[in-house]
């Protein structure tokens, strides 16, 4: 498998610091409202990263964290007159039911930055030790030119380096020693939560507490660091930073990051008004068709998000459902087959298998292993009335067991009838086979008016609540 690394700007042959174990570290939210469709990308993104690996044999290890303390949560906890705990609890919750609505694995670990104080302060002291950080009037900066290699991730010369939109703002800003120097440790203000530190009461600045999470998690090196290519500068640069800087050893030996996603072919922008949350989106589609169309383009070209977009991923992923939904009713209605099992259709389905992992092993492209599964479909609805009961179902869980690599959900959960309407359908079935058409036609209308639509195909009939 070759990756895209960031930090060499190549493509690079994936191989584990540890033979059969991956450690992947994604920084999760900042938890003070619903994640928008933006968020989403990422976290769909690493989650296929995870569940490809896995699928390969890999034993991950996959932490994504919830940044429970920040600035924006202060403001929307003394905007709703609770406290900043209340507000990070309520939208973790929703976060989880998005997450859940997405198909998304839980992570083996989902750390919160609030319950890792310690090791934040542990961290800084280290950093102040060793020459790295530098406290004035109970704020902990970090001298940013004392790490030599700074800039190495985002490719930046230091010298044109400027704040980065996240830095924290604090008083006193005019005690650094130099204009790039970043906040480790802020010192409290009225009204917001803090901790007891060596330095004063206060809290951390947000480039620490992901160098903390990954280290108690995952080690001191791991082998997949991954976010949004926002992130790049300069919250990754600055875990780096620290991390390098207190540990001694490289911090992560992959870097990956996936691109924007735009909205009607604009940035997604609450001024603009196309600010969409997950949540809103799950009031009109199955999130599942989200998942689908952010698969369906590589992970690090830009994406458009739009109605239209959404529609086609829809259609799109129906004809997989339609492909299972006939193997299922081929299958139930073939007790009888006796046709032989034919090994060539073996030998087409593990070519099938290959095409798509060669696209998953080709830097996680996700677009042409959908279009290997869209093959194997059609070559599905071309074999399905010729084999026998065995290939059919082979058929089925290479179909099922490659989209659920892509966390795609295409078998319907089981819906069994009613006694009434089952029996309706199989009286059905009979005046069909018994030519009595007018019957047959009143016992479909019947069915309809109770909400239920047949349909007659070649492999039997099938139907689905209206």
């Amino acid at each position: 498998m070759k990756i895209f690394n960031t930090m060499s700007s190549r493509l690079e042959d994936f191989k584990p610091i540890v033979d059969g174990k991956v450690s992947i570290y994604v920084c999760g939210p900042t938890v003070y409202d619903f994640i928008h469709i933006g968020n989403a990308r990422p976290m769909i993104v690493f989650d296929t990263l995870r569940r490809y690996l896995t699928y390969l044999g890999y034993d991950v290890n996959y932490v994504s964290n919830f940044t429970d303390v920040d600035d924006k949560i202060i403001k929307r906890a003394n905007e709703e007159g609770v406290s900043s705990d209340e507000i990070a609890q309520k939208y973790i919750e929703e976060c989880k039911k998005d997450m859940a609505d997405l198909n998304m694995l839980p992570a083996t670990f989902h750390p919160k930055a609030t319950e890792e104080i310690d090791g934040m302060i542990d961290l800084i002291s280290t950093l102040i030790e060793k020459g790295y950080a530098y406290e004035k009037n109970g704020t902990v900066y970090y001298r940013t030119r004392s790490f030599k290699e700074y800039g190495k991730l985002s490719h930046k010369d230091l010298d044109e380096l400027r704040s980065g939109e996240r830095s924290i703002l604090v008083s006193g800003e005019g005690e650094k020693e130099d204009p790039l120097d970043f906040v480790l440790w802020k010192p409290k203000k009225e009204g917001e939560p803090f901790w007891k530190s060596p330095w004063g009461d206060g809290r951390p600045g947000w480039h620490t507490e992901c160098c903390v999470m990954s280290k108690k998690y995952l080690g001191e090196n791991i082998d997949i660091h991954a976010g949004g290519e926002d992130l790049i500068f300069p919250h990754h640069e600055n875990e780096i930073a620290q991390s390098e800087a207190a540990n001694g050893t490289t911090f992560s030996k992959y870097w990956m990051h996936n691109a924007f996603l735009n909205i009607n072919n604009h940035k997604m922008s609450k001024s603009l008004g196309n600010f969409f949350t997950v949540r809103d989106i799950g009031k009109q589609y199955d999130l599942n068709i989200l998942r689908f169309l952010m698969l369906s383009a590589h992970y690090k070209t830009p994406l458009n998000f739009s109605s239209d977009q959404m529609e086609q991923a829809k259609a799109a992923r129906e004809r997989i459902i339609e492909c299972v939904r006939s193997l299922n009713a081929k299958i139930d209605n073939s007790k009888e087959n006796n046709i032989a099992n034919n090994p060539d259709v073996a030998s087409d389905i593990e070519g099938f298998i290959n095409q798509f992992k060669k696209a998953m092993d080709n830097d996680l492209n996700t677009a042409d292993a959908i279009a290997a599964i869209f093959d194997l479909v059609k070559y599905t609805n071309k074999t399905i009335d010729n084999i026998s009961i065995s290939d059919l179902e082979a058929l089925k869980n290479t179909i099922l067991q490659l989209c659920d690599v892509l966390g795609l959900i295409v078998e319907e959960k089981e819906d069994k009838l009613e006694d009434e309407l089952q029996g309706l359908i199989n009286q059905r079935i009979e005046a069909k086979k018994n030519k009595d058409f007018e019957l047959a036609d009143k016992l479909r209308d019947e069915l309809r008016k109770k909400g239920i639509e047949i349909k007659d195909t070649r492999n039997g009939v099938e139907w689905k609540r209206i």
